[in-house]
């Protein structure tokens, strides 16, 4: 890349973006597991959850969409919630290749138990709402632009 010819130590660890972002999602992690423990779930089912919890009834491709997943990580995933009773996957009606998943009882029940979690990861963040929203704004402005340009 031309431009990273004028960069002074282009190749100094601590001015790689990748491994900004790297590290702290490790440290986002390290972070979620305690707070996750409680509710019974990883750090990934808990972002199937969430998104879940948005759309109830996503297809299993719809949500390897929503959390930049494949279906070979997704469906062991979808299977996992399946087995804690947090989900129900079903063949769609309309076209028996879709799966569809949706929450139990038991799942929809969990979302008021995972309501502390955000506040907690807010607290840790020593941010204030505002910061973590746009900072939250601009990894995912990142993340698009990533996307786009690798062809996903």
């Amino acid at each position: 890349m031309p431009a990273a010819r004028n960069l002074p130590d282009a190749l100094h660890l601590d001015h790689q973006l990748c491994f900004a972002l790297y590290s702290a999602s490790l440290a986002m992690t390290k972070l979620y597991k305690p707070l996750l423990e409680p509710l019974g779930l990883t750090y990934p089912q808990y972002l199937a959850m969430l998104a879940l919890w948005e759309s109830d009834g996503l297809t299993v491709s719809e949500l390897g969409d929503r959390l930049f997943l494949d279906s070979g990580t997704v469906t062991p995933l979808v299977k996992r919630l399946e087995a804690a009773a947090l989900v129900q996957r079903q063949r769609d009606a309309q076209d028996e290749r879709r799966v569809q998943v949706w929450l139990t009882d038991t799942g929809r029940a969990l979302r008021r138990k995972a309501a502390s979690v955000p506040g907690c990861v807010l607290d840790a963040s020593q941010c204030s709402v505002k910061e973590v929203l746009a900072l939250t704004r601009e990894v995912q402005t990142l993340r698009d632009r990533l996307q786009q340009a690798i062809g996903s």
